[in-house]
This record gives C-alpha cells, sequence and structure tokens, in this order.
C-alpha cells in the first residue's frame, strides 16, 4: 500500500515538475517576444509622433495659417490662431489625400483605411500575417494624411504598425499560427500604449477590440509587458505628462453623485450611444459609396480630403485629430468655440472623418470618436448650465465622460475606453462615474461597431476552430462514459443550418472577402453551377496578403479542400467522427443527388448537445 502511495506521489511530482517547466518555456518565450515587440512599437510610435507634428506644421500651418491648440497645454498656455487662409484648405487637404493614394495604393493597398480594423483582420482570417512593407507605408501615409489637416487619429496607424512588427518577429521566431496572431494583438496594444501613454489601456484594448463581447486572455499577460516597455520608451523622449492636462477636481469629486449628475451621465450615454451607431453608419456609408466610385483608387483620398477641406474651411476644429479643441473644452474654455458651431461639431466630424478615412485616406478612427463624444458631453454641460445656472460640476467632468463612454460603445470596448481616457488625462477618480454612460452607450449601439472585423466571440472566430473540435471530442467521451446512446439518436438534420454562406467557383475573392466579414467562418462550400459539392474553401489558402490576387482571382483559382460529405439521416456519432479524423468543424449535408442541403458546424453540435439536450 505503502509502496503505491510512493509510486503515486512520485507521478504527480513528475506531472508536477514537466507542467512547470513547460510553463516556464512559454513565458521565457513571450517575455523575450515582448520586450522586442514593445522596443520596437515605442520607438517607432516616437518617430511616427514627430513625422504627424512636423507634416502638421509644414503642410497645414505655413500653408494656410491655421494653428491648433495643444493638447497637454493649460488654457493660459495656448497660442492658436484660426486659418489666415481658408481657400487654401481644401486644397491642401486634396493634396494631402492624393499623395496618400498614390504611396498606398502603388505599395501597399492594405494601408489604407484606419488601420486598427486591419491588425483585427489579420488575427482573424489572415493567421497573423503582415505584409512587411505595410508598416512603413502606413505611418508615411497617415502622417501625410493627418498633417494635411485630414480627419484622423494616430492610434490606427500605430496600432496597424504595431501588428507589423508583431508578425515580423513571430516570422524570425518561426510561431505557429495560433502564437502569430497573439503577437500581432500585443502589437496592436504596445502600439496604443506607447501613441497614448496609457499601458494599462493599450494592454486591455490588445484583448478587447478583437471580439464584439469577449476577450482573448492569452494576450494579455505578454501585452502587459510590451506595452510598460513601449511607454516608458514613449515617455523618456518625448515627456512623461498626459496627453492631456485636466484642471484639478479635488473637492468635487463627491459632487459627482448627485441625482441629478448621474441623470445627466445617463441622458449622455443614451446620446452617445445614439451617436455611435450614427457614427458607424455614416463612415461605412460614404466607406461603400467611395468603393463603387468609378475613378482610379489613388484619387479617392483626394476627393474625400476636398470635401474635408471645404468642411474644414469654415470649421478648422474637426481638422487633424482635433485634441487641440479637446483641450480647450477640458480646459473649461467654452467660449473659445461658439456654441453654434458646438452644436455642429458632432455632426461636422462624422463627416470629415467618413470622408477622409472612409474615401481610402489613412489614418485612425479612435481620435475623432473621442472629439465626437467630448464635443457631446460638452453639450450636455451646456444644456444643464442654461436649465440650473447655479450648477458647479466642471466642464471636465462631462468632456471626459463623454469621451470615454462614446468610445466605450462605438469601438466595443468599454473597459479599454475607459481606463484609456483615464491614463490619457490622469483622472481615475472619474472611472465610477464613467461606468453608467459607458455601460449605456455599449448596449444602445448593439452591434454596430467601427471595427467591423470584429467578430462576437470566441467561439465565432475562425482562429478557434481546434478548440472546437477539442470540445466535440469531450463531449463524446463523456457520453460514452455514462453509456448514453443519444449521439445515435440525434441526426444531422436536427442540427444542420439550411441558411449559410456558400461560394460558386465563378465567385471572385474579392467578393469572398467581403462575405467573410460578415460571417466570419475557419472553412465555407464550394459549390458549381448546379449547386453540387466541389469542397471546401479554406480560410488560410486565400491570399489576403497579395492585393493583387484578391481583386483578379476567383475561387476556381484556388485549391479545395475536400468536403466531407453526410445524409440528413446520418447521427451525430458519424458527424462527430467526421470532423474529428479530418479536422475540421464543419461538414456538408447533400441530397441524393449530391445537391447541398445543409451545413453542420462543431458549435452547433455543442450548442445542442447542452443547451437542448441538457448535457452540462
Amino acid at each position: 500500500m505503502f509502496s503505491k502511495l510512493s509510486t503515486a506521489r512520485s507521478f504527480v511530482n513528475q506531472r508536477m515538475i514537466s507542467a512547470i517547466k513547460e510553463e516556464l518555456t512559454y513565458f521565457r518565450k513571450w517575455i523575450i517576444i515582448a520586450i522586442l515587440i514593445g522596443v520596437a512599437c515605442g520607438f517607432t510610435a516616437i518617430v511616427f509622433y514627430h513625422m504627424v507634428e512636423h507634416a502638421t506644421h509644414h503642410l497645414l500651418t505655413n500653408a494656410s495659417g491655421y494653428k491648433p491648440p495643444k493638447a497637454g497645454l493649460p488654457r493660459e498656455h495656448q497660442t492658436y490662431s484660426l486659418p489666415s487662409r481658408r481657400y487654401l484648405i481644401p486644397v491642401i487637404t486634396g493634396v494631402g489625400g492624393l499623395l496618400c493614394g498614390l504611396l498606398v495604393y502603388s505599395l501597399a493597398p492594405e494601408a489604407e483605411g484606419h488601420g486598427t480594423d486591419a491588425a483585427i483582420e489579420s488575427f482573424h482570417y489572415k493567421r497573423g500575417i503582415v505584409r512587411g512593407r505595410v508598416p512603413l507605408v502606413k505611418i508615411i501615409a497617415s502622417a501625410i494624411t493627418i498633417g494635411s489637416g485630414g480627419s484622423a487619429g494616430k492610434e490606427g496607424p500605430v496600432a496597424q504598425v504595431g501588428s507589423g512588427i508583431a508578425s515580423l518577429l513571430a516570422k524570425l521566431f518561426k510561431l505557429n499560427s495560433r502564437e502569430r496572431r497573439i503577437a500581432v494583438a500585443i502589437g496592436v496594444g504596445s502600439g496604443i500604449a506607447a501613441i497614448f501613454k496609457a499601458p494599462l489601456g493599450g494592454a486591455i484594448f490588445a484583448s478587447e477590440v478583437l471580439y464584439l463581447m469577449d476577450f482573448e486572455p492569452e494576450v494579455i499577460p505578454p501585452a502587459f509587458i510590451a506595452s510598460f516597455i513601449s511607454y516608458v520608451i514613449m515617455c523618456y523622449f518625448t515627456g512623461w505628462g498626459h496627453i492631456f492636462h485636466v484642471p484639478s477636481l479635488k473637492g468635487e469629486l463627491f459632487k459627482l453623485y448627485g441625482l441629478t449628475t448621474i441623470t445627466a451621465f445617463m441622458i449622455l450615454g443614451i446620446l452617445n450611444g445614439i451617436f455611435g451607431i450614427l457614427y458607424v453608419k455614416s463612415f461605412y456609408g460614404v466607406r461603400h459609396i467611395f468603393l463603387k466610385l468609378k475613378i482610379p483608387k489613388f484619387l479617392k483620398p483626394a476627393v474625400g480630403g476636398v470635401i474635408t477641406g471645404i468642411i474644414g474651411a469654415f470649421t478648422p476644429h474637426v481638422l487633424e485629430t482635433s485634441y487641440g479643441w479637446l483641450q480647450m473644452l477640458i480646459c473649461g474654455g467654452i467660449e473659445e468655440i461658439p456654441l453654434t458651431i458646438l452644436l455642429l461639431l458632432p455632426f461636422l466630424k462624422i463627416a470629415a472623418t467618413s470622408f477622409s478615412v472612409g474615401s481610402g485616406g489613412s489614418g485612425g478612427v479612435f481620435a475623432p470618436a473621442l472629439f465626437i463624444g467630448g464635443s457631446l458631453g460638452a453639450l450636455m454641460w451646456v444644456a444643464l448650465k442654461h436649465v440650473l445656472p447655479s450648477y458647479d460640476i466642471p466642464l471636465a467632468v462631462f468632456t471626459i465622460i463623454g469621451m470615454m463612454s462614446f468610445f466605450g460603445g462605438v469601438g466595443k470596448v468599454p473597459i479599454a475606453s475607459i481606463l484609456m481616457v483615464s491614463e490619457m488625462t490622469g483622472e481615475y477618480e472619474l472611472l465610477p462615474a464613467a461606468l453608467i454612460a459607458t455601460a449605456l452607450s455599449y448596449i444602445i449601439t448593439g452591434e454596430n461597431t467601427i471595427y467591423i472585423s470584429q467578430v462576437p466571440t470566441r467561439a465565432e472566430s475562425p482562429a478557434y476552430g481546434a478548440s472546437k473540435l477539442a470540445a466535440l471530442h469531450k463531449l463524446k467521451l463523456i457520453l460514452e462514459e455514462r453509456e448514453s446512446k443519444l449521439l445515435s439518436l440525434i441526426k444531422a438534420r436536427n442540427v444542420m443550418r439550411v441558411k449559410f454562406v456558400k461560394f460558386n467557383v465563378n465567385t471572385p475573392l474579392r467578393l469572398v472577402l467581403e462575405e467573410i466579414k460578415r460571417r466570419p467562418h475557419g472553412v465555407y462550400p464550394v459549390v458549381d453551377c448546379e449547386d453540387k459539392v466541389l469542397g471546401f474553401l479554406r480560410l488560410e489558402d486565400i491570399p489576403f496578403e497579395d492585393p493583387k490576387a484578391m481583386l483578379e482571382l476567383k475561387v476556381k483559382d484556388l485549391p479545395l479542400y475536400p468536403a466531407v460529405i453526410i445524409q440528413e439521416d446520418d447521427d451525430l456519432n458519424r458527424v462527430i467522427d467526421e470532423m474529428i479524423k479530418n479536422s475540421i468543424d464543419k461538414v456538408i449535408v447533400v441530397d441524393e443527388e449530391g445537391r447541398v442541403r445543409g451545413i453542420v458546424a462543431a458549435k452547433d453540435v455543442v450548442r445542442y448537445l447542452i443547451l437542448k439536450e441538457g448535457l452540462w
């Protein structure tokens, strides 16, 4: 007996030692990779920061006479000037758009747009692959767009640059596709942490932004390391202050939890949710129009730039990042912006951003979102002061909470948004008050997101096909241990989907990509003109990294994976066995003539067994 106990104890100790060694190896590898990503993103963010500063000075200020206020300075230290040559602004923004279009569409078409979504797309659909030229093209094109007055932010470019750097390092370290995806997400968070001086928010953003309602937990520990390092490097060379200067709110915080103020925060959250939907619909509506526009692609950002410039000639507040004007609101300078302009600013910033970035320009959508939310918060404060002249909560409170709640809803990153804005302003005390407004904005926006490559949860991500099969295998083992006959009683027809995505062999790849973004999966059935199954198109076989191929090729030009075909009367035993044997999370249900009737997905089988059959 003692011998058996000793043997068992020895076996357990060996397993524990083996597990500890495995964990140490894992963390040692990721610590090294995270440090390298953090260093690269930190220095890249510094370069990009100075590029934008110089581009703004030479392209916008010198040419038009417009010198925007500066973020990070108190109101009494601000020196700004409105444009003295307003008629030149559409010319400047148009030329900036043209230069951006020529650069992007001749070298790296995937560098157009707002960047963060491209990084999310790489995680879910491209196995974490980002072409090596993309980071360089992205920072130059974005600096030109923002510096010439385009309404865009810095976060999208650094997110895409960070993902590109991480993808390159993953290739050097010979990481597998799962590890490469994690590295790409770490790069996104590290870049965000540096450019916004928000290490905690950046790391959480990297995990949260990939999904509408989920997190990527494996990303968080190494993202903390990378974000900390990139933050330290950025601050060492550009200063340790926060992005925004906020007047002291000491002595005011106890007032935030009165009934009037809490009600106002709730109304602000609802308002931000409504405007968040308007932002998403407007941005992608304009993007759709420009995609259909029958002119050379490199001219489209120029057209968008001219329209932005026309808006900016009358209201220069919407040009570039608008951080300076947001700073003025935070400092209480409401009289610096006439009320008629303040009322229009949320609408005009949405329009300017849609035309600057949605037309094919290069820049982020985070900064515009902060400005839209901040201006809505300022309007809420003005309304309160009009109704209650003695209301004494500072304008900064509503501006900052507006910033947090708007982007938390429209970006589907409520936690990261609150943390990042807290770090950008240094006002961590406002965090509890921001929860109600951010929650309402997040709920009201629903599935409307500015990052259309997000998927609802990890279960819907094509990156998790293997884990779905593992769950199926585990459930089958549980049923076998119970000697249950449940799997033989349930037929394929009980769990198959009759509405699903399938592609004809003649479908162009550009249309395939649009459909994949709407309904993300790992594999898709391919049929001929008679609706007979030819095979599966695997996500990993689509050449996303080759923009030319995506424009020219059709489904028939790609290799097809042999389809696993079953009949409607086949039971779940056979369905699961076929999935596990072929390492595929979908099988096709056909009729006697081979025409497609439905599709059975692994996640649907798991959901059916757990929810409908009470298998816990």
